[in-house]
């Protein structure tokens, strides 16, 4: 959500910028590297089953999910799921995907604390995310300062949600690439170069996101000592 347009919008046009750069970069690389067979041959679902062997977790089950880039891991359910195209698909595009997912199951089974400590500030990030900018409304048109200040620390909380959640999947992809790697699931270093461009692009879209959550926070800070 935006606050009405004023003069400190000029925070955010860069990063608006940039996240329709990484969104596109996203979508390009994808398009790129789903035509790209892997030299193996193995689909999504078998890379991840194997990732998830080799790491000795057996309690996690991988998963077909409609749509596109809809892939995700739940840790409560203990569940990769995996967009049809990547589940069934064998392309390079298929194995990044699946790997990076697998990734957040081994970060989950090992008690990476990043990913714990996300865990523990979704709830607070959710309530922050929703209330921060109709609190700091409400405030402004009231003139009621403290509705303001109780905005700016709800969205300070959403905005820790999104920096906590940059090593999150920065590891993931990390662990993905070297899992592809030592599983021999990806054996041509042309390969290997196409996964992490892959995963790079992917990566970006949430140092984008967390920059947008920081101008907003810069911005809210802005408009609230404009009323001091």
């Amino acid at each position: 959500m935006f606050l009405p347009f004023d003069g400190t919008m000029i925070l955010i046009i860069p990063v608006l910028i940039l996240a329709f750069w990484a969104q596109s970069k996203v979508r390009s690389n994808f398009t790129k590297y789903s035509k790209i067979r892997s030299s193996t041959g193995q689909t999504g679902a078998e890379a991840a089953e194997a990732i998830l062997r080799e790491n000795g977790i057996y309690d996690v089950q991988v998963l077909p999910e409609k749509g596109e880039l809809t892939d995700h891991y739940n840790p409560s359910t203990k569940e990769v799921h995996l967009s049809e195209p990547i589940f069934y698909g064998t392309s390079l595009a298929s194995l990044s995907i699946a790997a990076h997912e697998v990734g957040h199951a081994i970060q989950h089974a090992k008690g990476y604390y990043p990913v714990l400590l996300r865990a523990q500030l979704l709830p607070v990030a959710n309530i922050g995310s929703t209330m921060a900018f109709p609190l700091f409304i409400a405030g402004m048109i009231f003139s009621f300062p403290m509705l303001m200040d109780i905005g700016i620390i709800f969205f300070s909380a959403a905005l820790l949600f999104h920096i906590v959640t940059l090593p999150v999947e920065f590891n993931a992809s990390s662990r993905a690439i070297d899992q592809l790697r030592e599983t021999g699931l990806v054996t041509q270093s042309n390969e290997i170069a196409g996964c992490k461009s892959m995963l790079s692009a992917a990566a970006m879209t949430y140092v984008a996101s967390t920059l947008m959550a920081l101008m907003q926070l810069i911005r809210l800070l802005i408009l609230r000592g404009s009323r001091d």
